[in-house]
């Protein structure tokens, strides 16, 4: 790919998400603008957000370059991705909505009328939000390397200064009008050079190459632990992700925040089909790429090496930029949701205090980003979702379903999650890839399982810690809204 074409793309990309970013500040004045848009942002223009923030580098790069490696194994990941926000359908979205929070520390203390529980709520969506944002960067890094030559550094620093930028100009409201573009830009950029990909296999009559074998890097074939594991991860872990649920917040009440949700599941739903034909293209006409250690740039290489010329550059160039909006978007909905919660926690919740904590939010991750390094974007992804699984999605739950939920089981459930999860983690990065038994590797299976189980406990033992206000709570999460009727 020629350089100048990638870096023209990054640029293009980058200029576009500030312009509309500051568009949104000339409409964000009051705090409510910038934590939740004021509550004001309808279903399809949420939706597309959503869908913007969530296909991550994960869903852009690394669903394409699992399939080249795993085959159909890998397809349990956009399968699960999506099955999430059925999850999110049926148990979450209208209950959060109505609980009238701002951020998952507001809705714990809210619910169980605790300080120390919104305290620690608070510490593990920080833990959530900086994990998930490593990976955005390092697949900027990828990027930036692969397409223009550059330096790794660049690309993660790039999109740190970008998020930064429109993050602090005008909050919520202002990144509600990026990840929508950046949904329909992401979508296209991936859309477009597949047909064009497939246009030219079938006129000129390109005959696939050998056979690529399952896990060409040696590894084992998941097997059906992993495969539970993952799924459970998937599904749990959406529950929990601070920048998917505090979009809910935005929706004017719980049925429009249902509503969004089923555009989400269908954008969604579309998206995937992409990556998978890619993934699959890329096992028949590019085996190589796996070999050399080059399948998350699969949907990068692809255009230039199936197609080529100038018309391969044009498109690569398309992808580029869908690459970059993946990684811009899903930073910002991050650092955003994380930018509510240090500041309620630290700045006392001001709009200063806001742009601070965004600051705060973007900067600590790209330390850790630029002092490590990882090809497995979407393996690395699903890890986030098993911990978010563990720790936030238990708690969310049985906070808006169970009644008997109290501070000291919330708590207790969290902090298991995040030992259990967090420890396996950190055991089968140090055991390497590869080399981690089954059950580091993938720990949801039981991780999840034991913190519902320790959360259900220590509830049950402490019975009289129970808030005296969780009747009124339960009824506003759970009796709709009534309808504005507008008087003739």
């Amino acid at each position: 790919m020629n350089p100048a074409v990638g870096l023209f793309a990054f640029l293009a990309v980058s200029l576009a998400t500030a312009v509309i970013g500051f568009y949104g500040l000339r409409i964000s004045r009051t705090t409510g603008d910038f934590y939740v848009a004021s509550r004001t942002v309808p279903p399809w223009w949420n939706a597309s957000a959503i869908g913007g923030e969530y296909l991550s580098a994960a869903s852009f790069l690394g669903v394409a370059g699992l399939i080249l490696l795993s085959g159909t194994d890998a397809l349990w990941f956009p399968v699960g991705y999506t099955a999430g926000y059925l999850m999110l359908l049926l148990f979450v979205a209208a209950p959060l909505r109505r609980s009238g929070a701002y951020t998952i520390p507001d809705f714990t203390e809210a619910r169980l009328d605790s300080a120390l529980v919104r305290r620690v709520t608070s510490l593990v969506v920080v833990a959530v939000g900086w994990l998930y944002i490593v990976p955005q960067l390092h697949g900027a890094a990828l990027t930036i390397r692969i397409t223009t030559g550059l330096p790794s550094w660049v690309g993660s620093t790039a999109v740190v200064v970008v998020v930064c930028l429109t993050v602090v100009a005008g909050g919520m409201r202002s990144i509600t009008f990026v990840q929508a573009f950046q949904y329909w830009l992401k979508l296209t950029a991936l859309a477009v050079p597949v047909v064009f990909v497939l246009l030219v296999l079938a006129g000129n009559g390109t005959a696939p190459q050998a056979p690529l074998p399952i896990n060409p890097t040696g590894q084992a074939s998941a097997g059906a632990y992993q495969h539970i594991s993952l799924l459970v991860a998937l599904l749990f872990g959406t529950l929990g992700l601070p920048h998917v649920l505090v979009r809910f917040y935005t929706n004017p009440d719980g049925q429009s925040a249902r509503r969004t949700t089923l555009i989400v599941l269908g954008l969604l739903s579309v998206f995937y089909l992409f990556p998978t034909v890619s993934g699959a293209v890329g096992r028949m006409f590019a085996p190589e790429l796996a070999q050399s250690g080059q399948a998350d740039a699969l949907v990068l290489l692809l255009p230039g090496k199936l197609i080529g010329g100038t018309a391969g550059d044009l498109l690569s160039a398309l992808v580029v930029a869908g690459a970059f909006a993946a990684f811009l978007s899903t930073t910002s909905g991050l650092v955003v949701s994380l930018s509510g919660v240090i500041s309620q926690d630290l700045f006392g919740g001001s709009v200063k205090g806001f742009r601070l904590a965004a600051v705060l939010a973007a900067v600590v991750p790209l330390g850790f980003a630029l002092m490590t390094d990882t090809l497995a974007l979407a393996g690395s992804v699903g890890l986030v979702f098993a911990f978010t699984a563990s720790t936030i999605c238990p708690v969310l739950l049985l906070g808006i379903w169970w009644r008997g939920l109290t501070d000291a089981g919330a708590i207790a459930g969290m902090l298991t999650g995040a030992l259990l999860c967090g420890g396996a983690m950190v055991v089968g990065t140090l055991m390497g890839s590869g080399n981690a038994p089954a059950w580091l590797a993938q720990p949801a299976a039981w991780s999840v399982p034991a913190a519902f189980a320790v959360t259900v406990v220590v509830s049950l033992a402490t019975k009289s810690r129970v808030p005296a206000s969780v009747n009124r709570v339960m009824s506003r999460l759970h009796v709709p809204e009534r309808p504005v009727v507008t008087e003739r």
